[in-house]
């Protein structure tokens, strides 16, 4: 079954159905894509289209167990410590094309505009579950302090931060 961005706004209240029809007419004539002009004809705030699609790629893509792949020290060796655990990122290894890196339904958002801006390769999404990501993340980018339980932990941030402001 299709999930469509339309629906996950309708179920997250941020749309009703008759919004939803207004888009689709719209799009059908512009072609643009449906967040942005749920943006601009119904005045949807970025971050829930954001937050909708990141519900929406996680329910395409595969989730992993990080502790049963085949870890690639090529990918690994992309991030730094405090990158990895600043955006929640694990790169995984390549393949052929792509390179496969795991991150977190709720972290997702975050995690593409890091690759997009970092990164130099083309890179696809899996998801892990939080608490197996942060003893991934743990394993391949320790960072003394740090458990799996700080992956969500608000904090983290602002510790990273900080140490971001006394290196520089």
């Amino acid at each position: 079954m299709e999930l469509r961005l339309g629906d996950l706004l309708i179920e997250s209240g941020v749309l009703n159905h008759e919004q939803v029809q207004e888009i689709f007419r719209e799009q059908k004539c512009s072609g643009e894509p449906f967040g942005l002009l749920a943006e601009r004809l119904c005045g949807v705030d970025p971050a829930a289209v954001e937050t909708a699609w990141a519900r929406q790629y996680a329910r395409i893509t595969r989730t992993i167990d990080p502790f049963m792949e085949v870890f690639d020290d090529r990918a690994l060796a992309l991030v730094t410590r405090r990158q990895a655990w600043q955006f929640r990122v694990l790169p995984v290894r390549f393949t052929p094309n792509e390179l496969m890196m795991a991150t977190t339904q709720s972290h997702l958002p975050r995690a593409l505009r890091f690759a997009a801006n970092v990164i130099g390769y083309p890179v696809y999404y899996v998801m892990a579950e939080p608490d197996e990501l942060g003893a991934a993340l743990c394993r391949h980018y320790h960072l003394p302090g740090l458990t799996s339980a700080s992956l969500c932990d608000a904090s983290l941030d602002r510790l990273l931060n900080r140490a971001a402001g006394r290196a520089a």
